[in-house]
């Protein structure tokens, strides 16, 4: 097993492994001790199954409920599928933490690459104690003792539809609800102080009028998408992304339509180490 670090902030690319295989336990403790430190891994060349997917990801942790929205696999319900080409444009090229609306927003993902189109289609993640490290002394003392409403976003459209549903999207929003994260956590591993904000779902910091929120939102969006937080990945055919959603957010390129695209993701929702 060999790490090959991608860039000094965030990313490495992971060769020397098969992730079609049952891997040991000093294996795995090695892939998770490389996840705390780079914060999102690659693997190139992987011919999974959804149940080789399905079993890698688990040995993580407790795999998350059928989403909310996006569909799975037929037979797997634990594996989303993501499927975009011109009639079904993404919905995930925004800066987002996975499910952060959730009370308990989930640990890990494992995205594997299954068609992919000739070029375009990358996606970046950015990493989020990097991003709190570089606020001023000020900035990192208001948010240490702040919160904020995250909900689900764009995710409404979703509900709404075409016909503009309002009942639907009503009783989305009901059964979703909100949740309210401190916007300066501790990393329960590292005990870093990390930024958890995101474009796409946080929605208000609480006890702020909505013009004050709006403000500070806006500065810290526009902070944490600097380049130098950031790495970048190609995918390729067989490609493997596994990232740590507490400290990291990412963003899905949709610069390769009509062509079409199918990725497989697995969401773990606990992590057994910790």
């Amino acid at each position: 097993m060999n790490i090959d670090r991608l860039t000094p902030s965030i990313g490495a690319e992971i060769s020397g492994i098969d992730l079609s295989q049952a891997l040991d336990a000093a294996t795995e403790n090695r892939i998770y001790d490389a996840l705390m430190k780079h914060l999102v891994l690659f693997f190139r060349d992987q011919d999974l199954s959804p149940q080789a997917q399905f079993a890698f990801a688990r040995s993580f942790g407790t795999p998350v409920a059928p989403h909310p929205v996006y569909p799975h696999l037929p037979g797997y319900d634990r594996v989303v599928l993501l499927e975009n080409d011109g009639d079904r444009p993404p919905d995930t090229d925004d800066w987002h933490t996975d499910l952060s609306f959730q009370p308990q927003p989930p640990f890990l993902s494992v995205l594997h690459a299954v068609e992919v189109p000739e070029t375009g289609g990358d996606t970046l993640w950015a990493n989020m104690y990097a991003a709190y490290d570089t606020l001023p002394e000020e900035i990192q003392t208001l948010l240490a003792r702040s919160s904020a409403v995250h909900d689900m976003g764009a995710f409404r459209d979703s509900y709404l539809g075409e016909n503009g549903d309002v009942d639907a999207l009503n009783a989305g929003m009901a059964s979703m609800g909100s949740a309210v994260h401190p916007m300066a956590p501790l990393h329960p591993v590292t005990n870093k102080r990390l930024l958890f904000v995101n474009r796409s779902f946080t929605q208000h910091v609480t006890g702020m009028l909505k013009a004050e929120s709006d403000r500070l939102l806006q500065y810290l969006f526009s902070h944490l998408e600097s380049p130098n937080f950031q790495v970048r990945f190609r995918w390729k055919k067989g490609s493997v992304a596994i990232w740590d959603n507490r400290s990291t957010q990412h963003f899905a390129v949709a610069d390769y339509l009509p062509a079409y695209r199918r990725m497989h993701r697995v969401i773990i929702d606990t992590d057994r180490r910790v």
